[in-house]
């Protein structure tokens, strides 16, 4: 270590050049890519799969096991002999319709869903279920397979450009200290500081989140400072997942890495 000598006071020591050069070497480089997670905001239409499938798995079963059927231009159409795969794929798009448009969160869902299997068992007990169909003798539904994978494939192109195009359009990246809403379109960014940020799931909807979803949730971002803004990111895939991973690396401070 160099020593210089002054007239006004103690010897001083002077700063080391090749110190100080080795010290900017260690310093993380500009293009180092830091950990980060992506977070995608889904829109409904995520929660649309068993309409494809069921109408995937009706028209495979009508192909098998359905009864040919002669058109007034002479076409021969498969057509399932039984009206019960026809009211089930009914059934089956109604009830998705009802969950994806109407929200129930928490134990509100799980009562709705107890309230209904109640009431179909109770009527199957009481045998009016045979009575209620007698009611509307011409409540039959029959579908061809061509009918089934129609509606199928169209619904399965909407979930495709949903769920790979048009949801990853917005998206939120979280690294240490830092938390970007960023957009494709317009090549817009907002950038959020993560020290005291507040991240945590909203009150799932059982039928929603868990049944369609398989482990959807509502995440709510709450963050600090003078202007607190609250963000919410609905309907991110494996969301429990997701918080456990953006907590940890939110504690992460920038200058540890």
């Amino acid at each position: 270590m160099s020593i210089a000598e002054s007239d006004s006071g103690p010897p001083r020591e002077m700063p080391d050049l090749n110190k100080r050069a080795d010290d900017v070497d260690d310093l993380p480089s500009p293009d180092e890519k830091f950990p980060e997670i992506i977070i995608y905001s889904h829109s409904a239409l995520i929660y649309w799969w068993p309409v494809w499938l069921f109408g995937y798995i009706a028209a495979v079963v009508t192909y098998a096991t359905g009864a040919p059927f002669i058109a007034e231009n002479g076409d021969r159409i498969l057509v399932h002999p039984s009206p019960g795969l026809g009211l089930a794929f009914a059934g089956v798009l109604i009830t998705t319709l009802l969950i994806t448009n109407g929200r129930l969160r928490g134990i509100y869902s799980i009562v709705l869903l107890l309230c209904i299997s109640l009431l179909f068992v109770s009527l199957a007990w009481a045998g009016l279920l045979d009575d209620i169909a007698r009611i509307i003798p011409q409540i039959s539904v029959h579908m061809n397979a061509g009918a089934y994978m129609v509606i199928s494939t169209a619904l399965l192109a909407i979930w495709v450009l949903a769920y790979f195009v048009f949801d990853r359009l917005t998206f939120w990246r979280v690294r240490p200290g830092q938390l970007t809403q960023e957009e494709w379109i317009g090549d817009s960014t907002e950038s959020f500081d993560t020290r005291g940020m507040l991240f945590e799931k909203h009150g799932e909807d059982f039928l929603r989140h868990r049944v369609l979803g398989l482990g959807a949730g509502d995440l709510m971002l709450t963050t600090s400072g003078a202007k607190k803004r609250t963000i919410s990111i609905p309907d991110v895939l494996f969301v429990d997942r997701t918080v456990d991973r953006v907590q940890r690396l939110i504690a992460i401070e920038p200058n540890e890495l």
